[in-house]
């Protein structure tokens, strides 16, 4: 029955048993594989001790020297980097403060300038004023003083023309005397 399940060409044909071990495993051979086994082992010892190993050693070595000057770089262009940073701030800090001082100063210097252009145009002002008052105190006491002779030349054009007489200034004076004095 187990040759049954079988698949046709999957049988082991007769007369190939198994009479020798596989050469490697066979006991016989132990002693000879171990030997050179033994010499292979030496000869890329000695190979790779010679010639692998001292490159890849100078390999590693130059990367880790390679790393530690990056390093020391790194850290010396950072304490650079940090000085430069604090000369920054520091000179911010002046050039604002300068800054401040400056624009105190120009607004104290603004201010003054203004106070005294100002004193100088309310002087000027003052003095125009004076002299305007002057001027219409003397035009209304010219007008004040010229009102009689107008009137009286008003009112003597007034009666001529309602009269058809001709009245002389000093007659219509007189009539408006007693008029102007209530």
């Amino acid at each position: 029955m187990a040759a049954e399940t079988m698949h046709e060409g999957t049988e082991v044909p007769h007369g190939a048993e198994h009479g020798k071990a596989f050469p490697p495993l066979d006991p016989a051979n132990f002693t000879p594989l171990l030997f050179w086994f033994a010499v292979t082992f030496a000869a890329l010892y000695f190979m790779m001790s010679r010639f692998a190993l001292p490159r890849i050693r100078d390999v590693i070595e130059e990367r880790a020297d390679r790393i530690k000057r990056d390093l020391d770089a790194a850290e010396r262009l950072k304490g650079e980097t940090e000085k430069a940073l604090a000369a920054y701030e520091k000179a911010l800090a002046d050039a604002r403060a300068n800054a401040s001082g400056i624009a105190r100063q120009t607004r104290e210097k603004l201010a003054s300038e203004t106070d005294a252009e100002r004193a100088k145009v309310e002087g000027a002002l003052t003095a125009k004023l004076a002299d305007a008052e002057k001027a219409i105190g003397a035009t209304k006491a010219k007008a004040l003083a010229s009102v009689s002779e107008i009137a009286a030349d008003t009112a003597a054009a007034v009666v001529k023309q309602l009269s058809g007489k001709d009245v002389s200034l000093d007659e219509v004076k007189r009539a408006l005397a007693p008029a102007a004095g209530e």
